[in-house]
């Protein structure tokens, strides 16, 4: 199942929103907000963006600054979302 969060928790981007669908969007996200002052949200609060690859890129980014931790991660292609597969390790 794609949402393990209920709907009235997540904050941000309706799973059906009109960014899901926009040529640009490429990656969806679900997030932890971890950080005091982050612009989506407070800490603890959990977050969906569609985003295009600039704001995945900077996503990313404040994942590695600790600002947010990426909970769920996926491609969307014309709008149709796309889980990415886990690593396994060895």
């Amino acid at each position: 199942m794609l949402q393990d969060i209920p709907e009235k928790e997540m904050k941000g981007h309706d799973i059906l929103a009109v960014e899901r669908f926009q040529d640009s969007t490429r990656h969806m996200v679900e997030f932890l907000v971890r950080k005091e002052g982050y612009a989506c949200g407070e800490p603890g609060d959990e977050v969906r963006l569609f985003l295009d690859d600039a704001g995945y890129r900077k996503m990313l980014g404040d994942q590695g600054q600790g600002a947010v931790r990426i909970k769920k991660d996926a491609h969307v292609v014309e709008g149709h979302i796309i889980l990415k597969k886990k690593r396994r390790r060895h």
